[in-house]
Formats: C-alpha cells, sequence, structure tokens
C-alpha cells in the first residue's frame, strides 16, 4: 500500500493547475485577512485558481511552508512556480 505524503499531494496540485493558492480558508470564504486580500486580487483580475484550505488539514498546512522554504500562508503558486505571499502580490499588483 502507498501512501500520499503532504509534499507528494502538494507536488501534484501545483504542477496540476495553473494557478494555485494555499490560504486559511476559501476563496468564497477566507478566513484571514492575508488570504482574503490575495484572493481578491485574483478575483479582480479574473483568475481561475484552485484554492487548498491550509485549515482543513495541519500536514498540509506545514507541509506547504517546507515545501516552499516560506514561512507565511497564503502562498501563490502559478505554473508549479512559487510567486509569493501576500506582500509580493501586492506589490506585483501594484506596480503593474
Amino acid at each position: 500500500m502507498t501512501t500520499t505524503t503532504a509534499q507528494d499531494q502538494i507536488r501534484e496540485t501545483v504542477t496540476a493547475n495553473d494557478v494555485v493558492l494555499f490560504m486559511k480558508g476559501t476563496k468564497s470564504m477566507p478566513q484571514c485577512g492575508f488570504s482574503s486580500r490575495v484572493a481578491g486580487v485574483l478575483n479582480y483580475m479574473g483568475v481561475d485558481f484552485v484554492d487548498v484550505n491550509v485549515l482543513a488539514d495541519a500536514d498540509i498546512r506545514q507541509g506547504i511552508k517546507d515545501f516552499s522554504d516560506w514561512p507565511t500562508i497564503p502562498q501563490l503558486y502559478v505554473k508549479g512556480e512559487f510567486v509569493g505571499g501576500c506582500d509580493i502580490v501586492t506589490e506585483m499588483t501594484l506596480s503593474g
């Protein structure tokens, strides 16, 4: 029997989808201001994205931090590449 680790699940999710947001809550019901801000930017820009609620799975919540070597949530991935968190996404949006 094979078991899928959190790292495997994360890798599969970010490679199978063009845009993935690991966030607290969901895109329709964010549960922190930072997650809400990034989801709001993506929604405003009309970006189709997959949301992963890290509050639903402690292994994913810690696993995504280890996967990216980035300590905070939310985390945005585009085409399998880590873009950043709330501050970076906000800065990129403001700078065009």
